[in-house]
């Protein structure tokens, strides 16, 4: 019965956009405008499309699952619960993740007019932990639901996410300077660096 599978993955959702949500509207309180076109067309078009293919997956295994049932692989249900455990963490650190950011969340590779850099809670061990939110988030929603489409399109995603990520970084060194190339240098991209 995959019922309390798809209560989880709706939970997981909700919480996680609800969320950010609220921190984007927080954010785009400034009015800034964002000029898209920096992360280049293609890259922006196919990441959305990617999201797109990802959400509407997610949302026809919610609403009715027969939708997208030619997708589904079998899974034992432990792994299944153990994707809600992974959502969770993933709704934590989103939580964690915008509280320290704050007033920079843009969706795009441009920073704020009067952004700040932010070293403090999980930017501390790592310089993107709201990738590593997602990549929680996508994979916990992919075991939940146990089908491939939305493990694929989110993979997908995630690829895209870190294809863009040298560009951002481009925008925050020329924001920041030395003092990004520093944090850089002692800091991860996605994990936190081990110290041998």
């Amino acid at each position: 019965m995959d019922a309390p599978f798809r209560v989880a993955v709706f939970a997981v959702l909700a919480t996680a956009v609800s969320i950010a949500g609220y921190h984007r509207v927080q954010a785009g309180k400034t009015r800034e405008r964002f000029d898209r076109r920096q992360e280049g067309l293609l890259l922006a078009i196919t990441l959305r499309l990617a999201g797109l293919a990802m959400w509407v997956g997610t949302f026809a295994y919610i609403i009715h699952p027969p939708a997208i049932g030619w997708a589904s692989v079998p899974v034992p249900d432990w792994l299944r619960w153990l994707g809600a455990v992974v959502g969770l963490a993933g709704v934590v650190l989103m939580y964690w993740t915008l509280v320290n950011l704050g007033k920079n969340l843009t969706d795009t590779v441009t920073t704020r007019r009067d952004a700040t850099l932010v070293t403090s809670g999980p930017y501390r061990w790592v310089r993107h932990p709201f990738y590593l939110t997602a990549a929680l988030l996508m994979a916990g929603v992919a075991l939940l639901s146990a089908n491939w489409f939305i493990g694929a399109s989110g993979l997908v995603v995630m690829a895209l996410l870190v294809r863009r990520t040298p560009k951002e970084e481009q925008k925050l060194v020329e924001k920041f300077g030395d003092e990004y190339r520093a944090y850089m240098a002692k800091t991860g991209r996605f994990l936190p660096r081990l110290e041998l």
